[in-house]
């Protein structure tokens, strides 16, 4: 069974010094909050494509609603455990190190995501999967950095970034294993069925002998050569962002239009319960009034629901015999998965959102297009490389690793790493700029 006072361990992938104003979960934080990867997200799809509207969300608003739903799972679970945990008081840890951790965790959730969202993912994988010259790539990477090409995950690139020492995070090992929830690799063909850890990956290849050494160091249990068991708190992180899509994007597709009122009070007010009071909501004059009370009620209600949730499944989690969403677990359950059938039906197949799904496609294809051609041309056929290629590559980031030293692989990570920090405007304005559809100044 692993344990809290190991799994609570603050030690960073790298030292950093120590503040008497604040825990290292709490620096945690502020260094995401103050790092260029999460301030792109602001310019980043949710659903809705680059909206014009500002009560549409975007990664950078979905992922600080996100940390604020996982704070309070954080602090209530944190409460709950240093009562049944004595030894954690006499180490200094208190909920707020739980609210810390969980909060932190979920404020990076999306960060390695790429422009477009998880069209932007597909893309990716598209790309290398189908297109020639992203296939020119095989034969130069063995079988399991293939597999991370083919298969791109945004789970995996934000733990890349995360543990990337260019990015200036250094966060803690308990953060970090709480952000990871998919503790294995890409390349495993077996993945243990049943066991929500296991539906993606979570790291890269050349990213395993780091997350190797963080289970060990926390005590995380393995569940094969490759695979290990999630850390707690990773459950909670799941849950602030399942309880957040569900009812913000009803919100947003009830605020388009997509999706009626009448449906959305019908759906909200079957989480909130008996608290609901229709003659209460009529005192709210506007729509945008009612639909903020709604869904506050309602995420209260599946903050409280899914606490009671972690509690009677904790020794399970510590034994790794529980492995699914806490979301899947709750007297709401039934709700959620309504919700989550109509906006599937009314809000992500929605002409906007399929038209954006399109859009990026055709614009992370013919980046990559350019740019992995260029590279293909300099180091594997160098009689064709030409001037437009070197042109291209002068577009490249200052510090990518054009040396001849490196290997296919990683150059390819560099450039999955170049692409997926786009915001989905300047992915967007580089793609116009390199296809020649538009001109500088012009």
């Amino acid at each position: 069974m692993m344990d809290w006072t190991k799994l609570l361990q603050a030690e960073k992938t790298e030292t950093a010094v120590s503040s008497p104003f604040r825990s290292a979960f709490e620096r945690d934080y502020d260094r995401i909050v103050f790092s260029a990867p999460f301030r792109n997200l602001q310019d980043k799809t949710q659903v809705f494509p680059l909206p014009e509207d500002d009560f549409v969300h975007t990664r950078l608003t979905h992922s600080l609603e996100v940390a604020s739903v996982g704070r309070s799972l954080g602090k209530s679970v944190g409460e709950i455990l240093i009562k049944t945990n004595p030894r954690l008081t006499s180490l200094g840890i208190t909920p707020y190190d739980f609210a810390a951790i969980v909060s932190a965790a979920a404020l990076t959730h999306d960060i390695g995501n790429p422009p477009f969202g998880h069209a932007g993912e597909n893309a990716i994988s598209d790309f290398f999967r189908f297109h020639e010259w992203g296939n020119a790539w095989k034969p130069l990477v063995s079988e399991q950095e293939w597999q991370d090409l083919v298969d791109f995950e945004g789970n995996a690139q934000g733990f890349r970034m995360l543990v990337d020492k260019s990015n200036g995070l250094r966060i803690s090992s308990a953060t970090l294993a709480a952000f990871t929830k998919y503790p294995r690799p890409s390349f495993i063909s077996n993945a243990l069925p049943g066991r929500k850890s296991q539906k993606k990956y979570g790291f890269f290849v050349d990213q395993l002998a780091t997350y190797r050494h963080l289970a060990k160091e926390l005590g995380l249990k393995a569940v094969g050569e490759y695979t290990w068991v999630r850390h707690p708190l990773a459950f909670l992180v799941e849950a602030a962002d399942d309880i957040c899509y569900s009812i913000i994007d009803l919100e947003d597709g009830c605020t388009l239009g997509l999706v009626s009122m009448e449906e959305t009070i019908s759906l909200l007010a079957g989480i909130i319960g008996e608290r609901f009071s229709p003659k209460k909501l009529q005192e709210y004059k506007s729509k945008k009034q009612k639909l903020s009370i709604l869904r506050a009620m309602a995420i209260q209600q599946l903050v409280t629901e899914t606490v009671e949730a972690f509690r009677t499944k904790e020794e399970d989690m510590l034994t790794g015999l529980f492995d699914q969403a806490l979301t899947d677990t709750l007297p709401s359950t039934s709700v959620l998965g309504e919700i989550s059938a109509l906006s599937v039906k009314k809000i992500y197949r929605s002409q906007p959102v399929l038209e954006k799904e399109a859009a990026g496609f055709q614009v992370l294809e013919g980046v990559l297009e350019v740019f992995s051609r260029a590279l293909y041309h300099k180091f594997h056929d160098s009689s064709r490389f030409s001037g437009q290629d070197r042109s291209i590559l002068r577009l490249l980031p200052e510090g990518f690793p054009l040396g001849e030293d490196v290997s296919p692989y990683f150059r390819l990570r560099a450039l999955m790493d170049f692409i997926s920090g786009m915001t989905d405007k300047y992915a967007l304005l580089l793609y116009r700029r390199v296809k020649g559809i538009s001109i500088p100044g012009s």
